[in-house]
């Protein structure tokens, strides 16, 4: 499964994911949003996903580099 998905696709979903479990916070702090335990636990969801997706395309990506060598 893995294998079909490119290293740069899943660095760049990680790195959106983790964008919005910023700018989610930064919203509720300011109070254009309403702060609820749902959106909490969305945001941190968001942004620990975010950080293992793109963690896991790096390292395809650097073995893929590995291999090509």
């Amino acid at each position: 499964m893995l294998s079909r998905v490119r290293p740069g696709v899943l660095m760049l979903v990680g790195f959106f994911l983790m964008l919005a479990g910023v700018i989610l916070p930064l919203l509720m702090v300011i109070k254009v949003l309403e702060s609820t335990f749902l959106l909490n636990f969305i945001s941190y969801g968001s942004s620990l996903v975010g950080m293992v997706v793109g963690t896991l395309g790096a390292a395809l990506y650097a073995v893929g580099r590995r291999r090509d060598r």
